[in-house]
């Protein structure tokens, strides 16, 4: 199909890159004295062919809905496409591709009230550094100075930091659209960044959590609570994560019931009933266990700890987002799934 329009992502003005109906992701770069490029996208290079104005143009395959990271390899360099904005992944700045989806309306920016997205930095004595994170505020946090609110700590994945939940997951806008249409409490979401670039990909086994743990708990927490109208007991905190940030949030939870009631994993593991070591505690703490994945992720690993815990009296919900795998649709889809449930039960 010869449909194609440039993306959601480009830079302002640029034509490249664009889309099909298909899904097939076309790019375009200026490089009259290159020998060779290629498309990189989803793990595969695609040939692209120079034009008699010097320029290269490739198409991809379909690929799927939602945002991909890609690069260009120019001569062997992989470089960004300047035609992109650009996004932290995969351990680089570099450039991302939207791939229009059917339910895009639920991310997509609406006339409706819209929240605040702030960046903070505060001090961590455990790291010797003054740190960064992200914090979302709801449309109405600036209105009713007496009103206080639940808060959600919300992980990104290896290869990404603080910038992907707003950037590449349109947190924010979702929670603007799921408080307008009253399908979510307002609450603050929390993003920083989960120290996990230093661990190389497959040496997961490697990761000490209790780094992180100590800047999350002894430092980000008390510091959000002391500069933002937060309710600030067990039962109004929340801790999710996608992938990597899916493993600290399940490691930093089970280590501290006495923080966190609410429990989200995107594509990041599973809680059972046999890892629990007092299941009457844990039922009177966790409100909610929530397990999400890509239909292309093997959902089947996780469901039956989700049922192990359902067997147990434990509040446990999964998801499965359809036709995508471990990508930020997927995330996208979680995040709004849970959102629903936060702080309600």
């Amino acid at each position: 199909m010869e449909d194609f329009k440039p993306t959601s992502t480009n830079q302002p003005g640029r034509q490249y890159p664009q889309v099909n109906s298909e899904g097939r992701v076309r790019a375009r770069i200026e490089a009259p004295q290159a020998h060779t490029v290629l498309l990189d996208i989803g793990g595969v290079r695609y040939p692209m062919t120079q034009g008699e104005d010097g320029a290269w143009i490739g198409d991809s395959r379909p690929q799927d809905e939602g945002f991909h990271y890609y690069q260009l390899v120019i001569d062997g360099a992989r470089v960004p496409d300047p035609g992109s904005l650009y996004f932290f992944g995969a351990n680089r700045w570099g450039s991302g591709v939207e791939v229009p989806a059917h339910d895009q309306d639920f991310y997509a920016i609406k006339d409706v009230p819209h929240g605040r997205v702030q960046k903070i930095l505060f001090p961590s004595g455990s790291t010797s550094t003054i740190r960064r994170a992200f914090v979302y505020t709801p449309p109405d946090y600036g209105k009713d100075l007496s009103k206080r609110y639940p808060v959600l700590y919300l992980q990104h994945g290896w290869g990404e930091d603080e910038t992907g939940w707003a950037n590449q997951g349109r947190v924010n806008l979702i929670m603007d659209n799921l408080i307008a249409e009253g399908k979510a409490r307002p609450f603050i979401i929390v993003m920083t960044y989960g120290m996990t670039n230093e661990i190389r990909f497959g040496g997961i086994r490697e990761f000490d959590i209790r780094p992180f743990q100590t800047v999350l708990v002894d430092e980000l927490i008390p510091y959000i609570d002391a500069n933002f109208r937060t309710r600030s007991d067990q039962p109004h905190r929340a801790m999710a994560g996608l992938s990597m940030g899916g493993m600290e949030t399940r490691l930093i939870t089970m280590n501290n019931l006495d923080l966190f009631s609410h429990i989200g994993l995107f594509s990041g593991g599973t809680i059972s009933a046999s890892d629990i070591t007092d299941r009457d505690v844990f039922k009177q703490k966790i409100k909610l266990v929530f397990v999400s994945c890509g239909s292309r992720e093997n959902p089947g690993r996780f469901r039956p700890a989700v049922d192990s815990l359902q067997q147990a009296g434990i509040s446990a919900v999964s998801y499965v987002s359809p036709d995508t795998a471990h990508e930020w649709q997927t995330w996208r889809r979680s995040f709004y799934q849970f959102a629903q449930l936060l702080f309600q039960l």
